[in-house]
């Protein structure tokens, strides 16, 4: 697995990142989704976060502040099929680092680990109100295979 972005460096996480990860999920939700509490997300990542579903962290070369992007993945089941299969549980690359290939760069990295462990398919969801991650999921190679439809519903 490689991954090659000039003036950065990708790294796998640790199990000790865990308020980092909750740090770069609060960031996703606020952007995509504007929320605003992230309680649910603490148990996202006490629910999802172990040894099988690995974290990556990419940070600049020359800085050692805090990382820029992160991709975590997981698994899934495919409904129709029955099989198991990698899953994208965040992709998130800081907004002043975007448009320089790093997301491509980890959605590479990602296929290849699936393709490592011997998965026939990635999958992810993206909000629908994101043109540019789901601009790239297609340019990668992405389909969708299903639609999640909510409504909301009035209290009676």
């Amino acid at each position: 697995m490689s991954f090659e972005i000039p003036g950065y460096q990708l790294r796998r996480g640790s199990r000790l990142d865990r308020a980092l990860l909750l740090k770069f999920l609060s960031q996703t939700y606020e952007e995509t989704a504007g929320t605003r509490t992230f309680f649910h997300l603490e148990q996202q990542v006490e629910r999802h976060f172990s040894n099988q579903t690995p974290l990556w962290w990419v940070d600049p070369e020359q800085e050692t502040l805090s990382p820029i992007a992160c991709l975590w993945l997981g698994n899934a089941v495919d409904q129709q099929q029955g099989d198991r299969h990698s899953y994208v549980l965040m992709l998130y690359v800081a907004p002043e680092h975007r448009r320089q290939g790093i997301a491509t760069a980890l959605m590479h990295h990602a296929q290849d680990w699936a393709n490592a462990r011997g998965d026939h398919q990635i999958g992810l969801q993206v909000f629908a109100n994101n043109p540019g991650a789901i601009a790239l999921y297609r340019k990668l190679g992405y389909h969708t295979h299903s639609l999640w439809l909510t409504k909301p519903l009035t209290k009676t």
